[in-house]
C-alpha cells in the first residue's frame, strides 16, 4: 500500500493532480485499513468466544453504521474542496486575463499618442477610450475589495434614503457608450422617475453595474438590452432582460454561487471572475430585497429584482 501511494503521488508534475490524488490514495486507504481491522478483530473475537455472536454482529453493525456515515461525509468534503480549488483556479485566471486586457488596450494607446502626431481630436479620443478601460479596471477591483469585505463581515452597508431612478440612469448612460461600436442603442433603458429607497448607495451601484454588465457579457453584439425600474404596489422593481444565451434551469441555483462561472476558463469566451452575482446576492439580502432569474422570450434570460419600500 505505502509503495502505491508513493507511485501515485510521484507520477506527475502537476501540483493540482498530485494534490487531489493525494487526498483519494489517502480516502481510500483509510477504508481499506479500517474495513479489514473490521473483519480481523470480528473474526479473531468469534474464534475466542463462539457464544457471542450477537454481540460482535451488534457491535460490528453499529461500527460500519457510523463508519459509513463518516466516509461520505468526508468524501463529500474532498468533493466540495476539489471544486472550491477548481472554481479558485478558473478565478486566478479569469482575473489575470481581466486584468491584461484592459491594461495592454491602454498601454498601446498611450505609445500611440507618444509616438505618432495626431490631430487634437485623435488624441482626445485615445484618451477617452483609456478612461473607459480605467473605468473597467475600477469596476473590477471594487468588486474583488467589496466581495472580501462581505467575506470578512467588515462592511457595515451604511443606509440612507436617495434617489434610485438617478442611479440607474447614471449606469446606463456610462455603459452605453462603452459596449458597442455601432450607432445602435446598446440599452433600453425605461426608468420610472423619483424613486427613493432607502440603502447603501455604493453597494447598490455595484449591484446595478453588475446585472447590466452581465446582459451585456452574454449577448451577441449591439444586442439590445432592457432595463426597467418602476414601482407598483409598495414595491421597487429593476428588470435587466437581455436576448443572449440564456441560461439553464441546472445552473439557475448556482449563479450566485461565489467564483461560480459556467464551464471552463481555458474554453470560456465570456469575461468576467464569477463574482458580480455573488455580490449582487449577497448586497440584496443585506437589503432585504430578492432577486430572481426568469427565461426570456425568444430567448435570453430576465433578472428581476424587488425591494419593499418601507
Amino acid at each position: 500500500m505505502l509503495y502505491l501511494i508513493v507511485w501515485i503521488l510521484y507520477s506527475t508534475q502537476n501540483k493540482e493532480v498530485m494534490v487531489k490524488q493525494r487526498s483519494l490514495v489517502i480516502f481510500y486507504a483509510l477504508i481499506i485499513y479500517a474495513v479489514a481491522q473490521l473483519i480481523w478483530w470480528a473474526y479473531y473475537l468469534y474464534s475466542l468466544q463462539h457464544n457471542r455472536l450477537g454481540m460482535i454482529l451488534g457491535e460490528g453493525s453499529m461500527f460500519v453504521t457510523v463508519f459509513v456515515f463518516g466516509a461520505i461525509s468526508l468524501h463529500k468534503t474532498v468533493n466540495r474542496e476539489s471544486k472550491l480549488q477548481e472554481q479558485k483556479r478558473n478565478f486566478l485566471l479569469s482575473v489575470t486575463h481581466e486584468l491584461k486586457s484592459p491594461l495592454a488596450s491602454i498601454k498601446i494607446l498611450l505609445q500611440t499618442i507618444q509616438k505618432r502626431d495626431l490631430t487634437k481630436a485623435q488624441i482626445l479620443d485615445f484618451i477617452d477610450k483609456s478612461l473607459l478601460d480605467i473605468e473597467r479596471l475600477d469596476d473590477m477591483v471594487e468588486n474583488m475589495l467589496l466581495a472580501s469585505k462581505i467575506d470578512n463581515r467588515s462592511y457595515t452597508f451604511p443606509k440612507a434614503k436617495f434617489n434610485l431612478s438617478v442611479l440607474v440612469d447614471s449606469i446606463v448612460n456610462r455603459l452605453q457608450v462603452t459596449k458597442c461600436d455601432c450607432n445602435q442603442q446598446v440599452i433600453d433603458a425605461e426608468i420610472e422617475p423619483k424613486i427613493e429607497i432607502t440603502g447603501d448607495k455604493f453597494a447598490l451601484t455595484s449591484v446595478v453595474t453588475n446585472l447590466v454588465e452581465n446582459a451585456i457579457k452574454y449577448s451577441s453584439p449591439c444586442e439590445v438590452v432592457a432595463v426597467k425600474l418602476f414601482s407598483k404596489d409598495d414595491k421597487v422593481f429593476l428588470q435587466v432582460a437581455d436576448h443572449g444565451i440564456g441560461i439553464a434551469d441546472a445552473e439557475k441555483g448556482r449563479i450566485f454561487d461565489k467564483f461560480y462561472r459556467v464551464g471552463s476558463e481555458d474554453t470560456r469566451n465570456t469575461k468576467g471572475t464569477g463574482l458580480g452575482l455573488y455580490i449582487v446576492k449577497e448586497v440584496l439580502d443585506k437589503h432585504e430585497a430578492s432577486i430572481k432569474v426568469k427565461d426570456n422570450r425568444p430567448a435570453g434570460s430576465i433578472f428581476e429584482v424587488t425591494f419593499a419600500l418601507t
